[in-house]
């Protein structure tokens, strides 16, 4: 069967329900909304004579709902234009308008009855063959089909997206006995490649696989500190980055999620499992004083953390689990933890500070980490029938670097067993019958493939087509060429990538190198060259370390040189005779955006955070950016319309000198950094693959590189104008008596310097301009403050 999904509708429109309604107009989905017709109208509503039988008091509550997106922080929309896309109504006057939706979405509130109620409803409008499913994160898939007709259950499954749904990964999808396989396979396909999902198929038991894991960790968490003594703080400052997990940690996490959110769901594991098992999901006293408080975390204001002003500033305090009070965060640091940060990676440093017996961290993690790789064990077969299917549910659900088993890998199988017995540990048989046979890892990789333990020998494990990994990519193709920061990789199908893998992917010399490499080798043997990497952003930049400490030795030569030679790679990008696609994601700033322009095709991740930044540091972008980001919304403005070269000289020079970022990939196209043969993968793990075929299908069209022209400026009075606007903002107290001098070198840079409006001047004329403002204000001191700061604390300094 040929299935699309073209128009969805969501029933229920918290924050769950909107934000999977978010998601869905963000790729593109019409979406409807519907949540309850209110019980009574409010004084407001009665002057304006009002009654619970007009539209605008029926509708109110999804209507105000869909307003909502637009306060979140971070939005769940990609861009506000999805609004359009959102149409709202209520669960009476509306339901017949889903016989017209492919796919309905039940996110109402976690009651059996309520929800069968409700599908009762559905069941009478909707249209045979739509799809149905629920977000429910705990109750029973195959319970809330019963009663059903026959049509419905077969189309229909659980489909538990974590939230916010357009940041967290995981999609899990949870079939019915009834439900069709091929119903199934579509929704995971779609959830993949449509949605942009890692999507891990999961059994209809108590929580599914991330939240009954996680759940359990958490708790586990709880317990080990109550026992042992450590303080709230102590706890976070463990278990965080410095294990492979996010910022947020443990209980913070939980201030961010909500301490009724996270009751609920371990209750609901309390009430269906018995035993040992059952006293772990138990919430400890304290919390339940918490919840009775009202102190749920953020969404209240206070939780396991306070953010209280004093007189040296906002200071923010840990409660004391045993009084109920605040007091000063404390921080746990031990030989163990410094040792662990010196190790590179999540597997190194886990080992490090799991292998530190006797020592405070090293002690506490190893008591948080055994029970959750024994209970993740215990569980294989109940929640998934492979662990590879929990490994992903925690990294894609809850941020996890490291999976259960790939931690376990890491820490060492054997040895780890071996301390488990020791302490009295029961170890599940199928770990053990492993060991048995000689096999010490539950994975394995061998000639860029990966396999993992199943039933007594190893399975490959299969990937989808379109994820590209460049890790095992290199294990079997040539790496072309290599140097310190970047890498020359054979793709495959006549396509070369080159990858960045210095320091956060900033560029510097050798960066710079490989690009003029990489260009020459793909005009001669290749088809074309994607630009992209897997690191945690693509570039944040030019390597401004080396740029301050040259200007600070007075190398103002070296520093010439080094952005002649970066602006000279860029044209070598633009004018190459072979197609160049840049795949950005992430952070991709300054010098990273500077490498994106030029080329021939974008192909950006729908998470990209692009920007011309460098005001920030005190500098305007050095490697051809300015004139770029003017060329290319020039080339934005369909044909027949009058350019209005001011129009788009203020647009770009605002961007630039307010160093302005999107916040996602269609933010960039609306800040004109993507034009219309750029294109948006909201996978991420597609993004290469999705660059590739973007190369490929430039070369088969019998691609030519651009013809260099002259470009149109607006010259002097151009110039003053900017000018002008700049100075405009400085009387109003928005910009320093610095950046206003950085303002005036780029809107030199931008008007095409003293020149007539609409002036054709050749590109390296205002490349040399841009060359000449970079330098001089590298000089300044005040910019090489704002370079320090920024290498000092990671944000700029308004000086």
């Amino acid at each position: 069967m040929n299935r699309k999904i073209k128009r969805a509708a969501v029933l229920g429109s918290g924050v769950m329900g909107a934000g999977i309604a978010a998601h869905l107009a963000n790729v593109g989905i019409p979406t409807l909304m519907l949540d309850i017709v209110p019980r009574d109208v409010n004084e407001k509503e009665k002057k304006q004579g009002l009654t619970l039988e007009d539209a605008a008091v029926r509708n109110k509550i999804a209507a105000a709902n869909k307003q909502l997106l637009l306060k979140q922080k971070p939005s769940p929309l990609t861009s506000k234009k999805n609004m359009d896309l959102i149409t709202t109504g209520n669960m009476n006057d509306h339901m017949d308008q889903l016989a017209d939706v492919d796919w309905i979405i039940e996110v109402v509130v976690e009651n059996l009855d309520i929800k069968k109620k409700v599908y009762a409803e559905v069941d009478k409008y909707r249209t045979e063959g739509t799809i149905v499913s629920s977000n429910t994160s705990g109750i029973s898939i195959e319970a809330m089909a019963e009663g059903r007709s026959e049509d419905f259950r077969k189309h229909f499954l659980g489909t538990h997206f974590f939230n916010p749904p357009r940041y967290l990964k995981l999609l899990e999808v949870i079939p019915t006995q009834d439900t069709d396989p091929e119903v199934f396979n579509f929704m995971k396909v779609f959830g993949e490649d449509v949605l942009g999902k890692g999507v891990v198929e999961a059994k209809d038991t108590p929580n599914f696989i991330a939240n009954r894991i996680g759940t359990y960790g958490l708790l586990v968490t709880v317990q080990e500190m109550l026992k042992k003594g450590y303080s709230i703080g102590e706890i976070d400052s463990v278990t965080g980055p410095l294990i492979g997990r996010p910022k947020s940690a443990t209980f913070r996490t939980l201030d961010v999620v909500g301490l009724d959110t996270f009751i609920h769901v371990a209750n609901n594991v309390y009430e269906q499992v018995e035993g040992e098992e059952k006293d772990v999901f138990d919430i400890p006293a304290f919390m339940k004083q918490m919840q009775e408080k009202g102190w749920l975390g953020a969404k209240s204001g206070q939780g396991f953390f306070l953010k209280k002003k004093g007189e040296k500033g906002s200071e923010i305090l840990e409660l004391d689990p045993s009084t109920l009070e605040y007091g000063p965060r404390k921080k746990l640091k031990t030989a163990a933890t410094e040792m662990a940060k010196q190790e590179k990676g999540p597997k190194r440093k886990m080992k490090a500070l799991v292998s530190a017996k006797g020592d405070r961290a090293g002690d506490l993690i190893w008591s948080l980490v055994a029970p959750v790789l024994v209970y993740s064990a215990e569980l294989l077969g109940e929640i998934a029938d492979d662990f590879t299917a929990i490994d992903e549910a925690m990294r894609w659900g809850f941020g996890w670097e490291l999976g259960p088993f790939e931690m376990w890998d890491a820490i060492g199988v054997k040895k780890s067993v071996e301390r488990m017995k020791e302490e009295g540990v029961a170890v599940p048989s199928w770990v053990e019958a492993m060991l048995e046979q000689g096999n010490e890892t539950f994975y394995k990789q061998e000639n860029g493939n990966v396999y993992f333990y199943h039933d007594g020998d190893y399975k490959q494990k299969s990937f989808n087509e379109k994820v590209i990994n460049l890790k095992r990519t290199k294990e079997t193709k040539d790496v072309i060429k290599k140097n310190a920061g970047a890498s020359l990789i054979d793709l495959g199908d006549g396509v070369a990538g080159l990858e960045f893998h210095s320091q956060s992917n900033a560029i510097g010399l050798d960066i710079i190198q490989m690009i003029n490499y990489a260009i020459d080798e793909v005009d001669k043997n290749y088809e074309g060259l994607v630009i992209g990497n897997q690191g945690k952003n693509f570039c944040v930049g030019a390597n401004i370390g080396m740029i301050l400490m040259e200007a600070q030795d007075f190398n103002f030569f070296e520093i010439e040189m080094v952005v002649k030679q970066f602006q000279n790679a860029m044209m070598n990008i633009k004018y190459s005779d072979k197609p160049v696609v840049a795949a950005p994601f992430g952070m991709t700033l300054g010098g990273g955006a500077e490498v994106c322009l030029p080329s021939d095709a974008i192909q950006a991740s729908s998470e990209t955070y692009m920007g011309l930044v460098e005001a920030g540091v005190g500098l305007i972008p050095g490697g051809g950016g300015n004139k770029e980001l003017y060329m290319k919304q020039l080339r934005n403005i369909p044909q027949g319309v009058k350019v209005n070269l001011m129009e788009v000289a203020n647009a770009v020079f605002e961007k630039i000198a307010m160093a302005k970022v999107s916040t996602s990939g269609d933010e960039a196209r609306e800040n004109g950094f993507l034009d219309q043969q750029d294109a948006i993968s909201f996978n991420g793990d597609h993004l290469l693959h999705d660059a590739k075929q973007k190369v490929l299908g430039l070369a088969r069209s019998g691609y030519q590189a651009p013809k260099r022209t002259k470009i149109p400026v607006v010259g002097e009075p151009g110039y003053a104008a900017m000018l002008l606007g700049a100075k405009t903002l400085g009387f109003g107290g928005y910009a320093s008596e610095h950046d206003l001098k950085i303002a005036e070198k780029l809107a030199f840079v931008l008007a095409g310097g003293r020149v007539k409006e609409g002036t054709l001047v050749d590109e390296q004329y205002l490349l040399d301009l841009e060359r000449e403002a970079f330098l001089s204000l590298v000089a300044e001191p005040k910019t090489q403050q704002r370079m320090q700061h920024m290498l000092m604390k990671g944000k700029p300094l308004r000086n």
